[in-house]
């Protein structure tokens, strides 16, 4: 376990690249598996979770390479989907598992899935209830966590869903198991959740329409249908950006360029919420890019205001909260959060895990069942007593929240372990160091 002090930093100064987008870089891997021809793919996010998902994909039939700066997948077309001659190993990432039950649904073969500690520890059942509907059984008793073998249905059935908790992994793996069903699968979200699928899905040449039952937003694929291979450039993870974005507002004198970001709508909650409490992030050179919004972000710091963050907002930053929480660290007055029980089944419990790690820092928190309220510093530098190591629980954005708090430390923040972080942010000290000139042993 690489223990990692972070320490005060100076000014955020330059410009800087962060990986491309994970939910993206999963899901061209995953399409461009099932395309029939050679899709390519330029920055691709290397890390453990979208290499689990290629790992799966191989297993799976497709043929996945890395050639010189691109990616390269030869697919095997919907409907055909080889028996995988070993089981699927996961890692950490929620995300694989979630969206490769979807796929493997409607296809007449059977797959064994299984993750690392944490991530046997989440909830599957809310994949596996529209799944069944759909025909594929489940064989494990201990069905809601992993490892689950999955039985997929030759031919299955195309349902009506409504998702009962805003998930765009749920809906995904609706939408995927809808691609080798006959007949028209619909996924009714009451929420608007991340919508990468829909928009790659449709660029890939499937059948979607998207409407309005009752009000709320519906999602139609016609299964059965060939998706034809792409070339994509994978634009910049915003979730990634979000460290650095908060990192700028909380540094005195901060003032740098994060490039090619990208700005689905779908994705943006925590650059709304910094702008409420007053923060500045400037979009330059906007653009669009494989139907995705592109922008590079300007950032300088800014003097944060506490402000109730509006639950209506979670769906759209859901994976951004704990660096929020960084921020509301820093700003004057309070910040409240709620509506969001959902942190709780995450990697970790990232309510408690944040509260316990800012608390750590000196930071003055109330922690109820779904929310934090947090009483900011008004910028005065987090002075708690840290001879201990604050805890990550193997959960790679409370790693990197907490990296960013020790930079606004007195002394400085020692975190139990990096390892975590290899899963979505492969260089993120490098990228930090990039930034500040240093700030870490």
């Amino acid at each position: 376990m690489p223990k990692h002090r972070f320490l005060p930093s100076g000014p955020l100064k330059g410009h800087l690249r962060v990986p491309g987008d994970k939910s993206i870089s999963h899901r061209s891997i995953m399409f461009g598996s099932l395309a029939v021809g050679r899709t390519r793919i330029s920055g691709l996010l290397e890390g453990e979770d979208v290499l689990a998902t290629a790992e799966a994909m191989r297993l799976l039939g497709a043929k996945i390479e890395k050639s010189k700066d691109e990616w390269l997948v030869e697919g095997v077309g919907v409907g055909s989907l080889l028996q995988p001659s070993a089981p699927l190993s996961m890692g950490n990432s929620g995300t694989s598992v979630r969206l490769l039950m979807g796929l493997i649904a409607s296809h007449g073969i059977t797959a064994k899935f299984q993750g690392d500690a944490s991530l046997s520890k989440r909830p599957m059942g809310r994949v596996i209830e529209p799944l069944t509907q759909m025909g594929a059984s489940f064989e494990e008793t201990l069905r809601d966590n992993l490892p689950i073998t999955i039985n997929g249905a030759d031919p299955a059935i195309p349902i009506q869903y409504r998702l009962p908790v805003a998930s765009a992994q749920v809906k995904s793996a609706v939408l995927l198991a809808g691609l080798n069903t006959p007949g028209t699968t619909t996924v009714i979200e009451p929420v608007l959740t991340r919508d990468h699928s829909e928009r790659m899905l449709r660029g890939f040449g499937a059948k979607i329409e998207i409407d309005q039952i009752g009000g709320e937003r519906a999602i139609h694929i016609e299964g059965q249908t060939d998706l034809m291979p792409q070339e994509i450039t994978v634009p910049g993870d915003p979730s990634s950006a979000a460290f650095f974005v908060v990192a700028g507002q909380i540094i005195e004198g901060s003032d740098f360029v994060i490039e090619n970001v990208g700005l689905n709508p779908s994705r943006t909650g925590l650059f709304d919420t910094i702008r409420e409490m007053g923060g500045y992030i400037k979009e330059i050179k906007k653009r669009e890019v494989g139907g995705e919004p592109v922008a590079d972000l300007h950032v300088r710091h800014s003097v944060l205001t506490g402000i109730d963050v509006d639950p209506a907002i979670v769906p759209s930053m859901i994976d951004e909260f704990p660096i929020l929480f960084v921020a509301a660290a820093m700003a004057e007055g309070r910040t409240s959060t709620t509506g969001l029980s959902e942190l709780r089944i995450k990697e970790s419990d990232r309510l408690a895990a944040m509260a316990e790690g800012l608390r750590l820092a000196g930071v003055e928190i109330e922690e109820r069942a779904d929310g934090l309220i947090i009483s900011g510093s008004g910028g005065a530098l987090l002075s708690g007593n840290l001879k201990t190591h604050v805890k990550t629980h193997l959960d790679h954005r409370i790693a990197m929240s907490m990296a960013i708090a020790g930079l606004v430390s007195n002394k400085g923040i020692e975190i139990d372990d990096t390892a975590p972080i290899s899963t979505s942010y492969p260089t993120f000290v490098e990228s930090l160091n990039q930034l500040t000139g240093g700030n870490s042993e």
